[in-house]
Parts: structure tokens; sequence; C-alpha cells
């Protein structure tokens, strides 16, 4: 059964001129998200260009104009809601020099939806959006073959495009595909179902969004919780407070604090409201044990029969952020879960071209916007999942300790 109100977070990319502007504007529009106010300006303005029916491009042209001005523009979020279901969308610069910028507006998404207008097929950006959703391990890819009604709704198109797409992204980690043939202009298939193509017999855009099956995307199985802080209101109680990331902690479960190995049972469950019987992702908690093991921020609780690596040298898939080139050897501040240390790129093992989506050997310096393969040592262990296992544990970010600006983002392989 789908929970009231559950909130989705998904991120949309696309080319240019596939329509991205017009199909949130769409989705906007037809869900009744806009205020009155913002409404009545882009129908004066619609009026002003001689429309006779509001442009929906201009709910998100604001966005547009800024980068027009060269103001950096990270992510742009909208919101909207339904009666089943709460969205945020995060709305990403397409071009290749706004890469790092989709990988952050994308690292916490739950679906990505992939525009391409019909009359052009997978383009270049198409695989390269792919890719970085496939690298950040989204669940679901929602692929909206827009601009339908400019081929003449022809169901032949639509099945060329899901063809050549199925080709390119079966050399990627990508675990649920939707295909849905729009038109985001005429509204076809994005909140109603289209009598333009009868054919089609999956759900409209809205629908496949309200309800995507979510709960399956949470890790059950490897428990972990990184604690942030002990709580000691006085000498006879010694809590380990955090978020528990992954999994499900109940009363009496045996566990081992790391890095130091320690093993104890779980002797009570504290949340906001009181005690509670068991835990799970990604609640808030309080833990007490029945042995007071020395524990600090940054360690980690997991189950003995369940415990990720415990490692000072790993490979990681790093996203550079920085304004400045990289430079291998250089320490910086590592931010995992609740543990910070220092850390450094010991090995550069290839970059990724994200415009071939090739590997690249022959050129491994990383500048902004890169995407390289790195061999990562930290001063003490870091309790790692893979990012496809766990994405809690599985990714980082890496702090310039000068400027303590974020130059980069990565994933655990």
């Amino acid at each position: 059964m789908l929970q009231t109100n559950q909130l989705l977070r998904f991120t949309t990319a696309g080319s240019v001129d596939d329509g991205k502007s017009t199909l949130i504007g769409r989705l906007l529009y037809d869900s009744k998200s806009i205020f009155e106010d913002q409404l009545d300006a882009v129908l004066k303005t619609s009026k002003r260009r001689g429309k006779a029916e509001v442009d929906l491009a201009l709910f998100t042209d604001g966005l547009r104009d800024e980068r027009k001005q060269g103001i950096t523009i990270d992510v742009a979020y909208r919101y909207f809601t339904t009666p089943k279901r709460k969205f945020i969308i995060a709305d990403t610069p397409g071009h290749v020099q706004y890469t790092r910028n989709m990988v952050t507006g994308a690292s916490l998404a739950n679906a990505a939806i992939i525009l391409i207008d019909a009359r052009k097929g997978v383009i270049e950006q198409t695989r390269r959006h792919t890719y970085i959703a496939s690298l950040l391990g989204i669940g679901h890819i929602l692929v909206c073959v827009n601009k339908m009604d400019l081929v003449d709704f022809q169901e032949s198109v639509f099945n060329e495009v899901v063809d050549e797409f199925e080709a390119m992204s079966s050399k990627m980690l990508i675990r649920d595909v939707q295909y849905i043939p729009i038109s985001a202009l005429l509204g076809d298939n994005v909140v109603e179902r289209s009598s333009n193509m009868d054919w089609y017999d999956g759900s409209p855009l809205l629908h496949t969004l309200e309800t995507l099956h979510l709960s399956s995307d949470i890790n059950k199985i490897n428990t972990r919780f990184p604690v942030q802080t002990i709580i000691r209101p006085n000498t006879d109680f010694r809590g380990y407070a955090g978020r528990l990331a992954s999994g499900i902690l109940r009363l009496g479960d045996e566990i081992v604090a790391l890095p130091s190995g320690f093993q104890s049972r779980i002797k009570e469950i504290w949340g906001p409201t009181g005690k509670l019987e068991e835990a799970f992702a990604p609640m808030s908690i309080t833990l007490t044990l029945d042995e007071e093991l020395d524990i600090s921020r940054g360690d980690l609780i997991a189950r003995v029969n369940n415990q990720p690596q415990c490692v000072q040298e790993f490979d990681a898939m790093l996203c550079w952020l920085g304004n400045q080139t990289a430079k291998p050897g250089t320490k910086y501040d590592i931010l995992h879960t609740t543990n910070m240390q220092k850390a450094l790129i010991h090995k550069m093992i290839y970059k990724f071209d994200v415009q071939k989506l090739e590997r690249n050997q022959s050129d491994l310096s990383l500048n902004m916007n890169d995407i390289a393969r790195v061999q990562m040592r930290t001063t003490r262990p870091l309790m790692t999942d893979s990012f496809q296992e766990n994405h809690q544990t599985g990714s980082f970010v890496l702090v310039e300790n000068a400027s303590n600006n974020t130059v980069a983002a990565g994933l655990v392989l």
C-alpha cells in the first residue's frame, strides 16, 4: 500500500531544445502547483508574445535568464504535491560544463527523467545524462520521448528511440527503465492519457511518478548506524545518537562497534517520542548497550554477522567540483558519514570521457567537471560499502583545507 504523501525526489535531464522547461511547466500547471500571481504574470507575458495559451516554459525561464547573465546556478528546485505524493524536482543544467551540477542535483534522486526529442533520438547528451544517472545508482529511469506531435504520434518512431536507448543503456548498471511517449506542449501522456497514442498501453508520466515503488530502494539488509554524538545527561545514562543509514535494529540485537571491533547487545532504542522495539532507516535514534563501550563520533555500529569493510585504501569514482586542478598527494579532509579525517588521492587510474563514454588513460589531469577512477588513502580506517550496495556508507566528499571548499564528490567502488 502506497504511503500517503510519500516524498519522491526526481531529476530532469535533457538537451537545450528537448522541452525540459515545458515539461516541468506542464507538471506544475496541470497539478495546480502554481501561485496565482505567478500564473497571472506568465499569462500576461504569453499574451504579450502573441500566444493564445499559456507558455509553459516561462515557469522555469528565471533559471535560463540567470544563466544568460553569467550567474552560476547549481540546481533549481521545484516543488509540487498531488493527493498521493509530494515531489521535489531537481532541475539541473544539461551542458557538459555543468556535469558537477548534475551530479550534485541528482545525488539524492529516487528517479531520473531523461528527455529525448522524438525527431533526434539518442544524442551525446542523452548518453552523458544516462551514464551519470547509472553512476549515481538512481533506481528508476523514466525515458520520456517528447515532441511526439511533431512526428504525427507514430508508434514506429517511438519504438526506434526505445531500441536505440536500450542498445546504449545495456552497457550500464540500470535496474528499472520505463518508456513514455509524450507531448509536453500539448499535454499528451503527461498528466492525462493521450487519445492521439492509443497504441501506448502504459500510464502517463504523473501516474508513473505517483506509483513508483520506493521502499525497495532502501537498503534493509546491511545495518549501518554511524554514531553522531554521545548523550550523557547523567552518570547512569550513556546513549549513542545518530541517524540509521540503512537496515533495521531491534532490542537484543548483537552488534559490533567499528573500527574497534568491540561487541555488545542493544539494551534500549530511543526515538523522538520515547522507547521503541525496533528502528529502521532513515530514523534518528539513540541506542544504549548492555556494556558501555568506548565509542565516539565517527564510529559505526553494525551487526556482528554483517559488517562493512574497514579500509584505509580503496578505489573510488570522483567527480571533481573544484575550480583548481586536483593534485595527487595533496591532503584533503574526507567527510564520510559522521567521520572526518585526512585523505589523499594516491593514484589516478583513468579519467572517464562523459562525452564519448570512454576511458582516457593518456590525460590524467583532474579538472572541474571531470569524472575519474582513483585510489584513495586515509589516515585512519573508514567503514565503507560499495556505493551500489549502500549509498550512505558508499559516498563521501573531499574538502580543501585552506579554503574549506568542497572540491570532490566520491563514490566507493
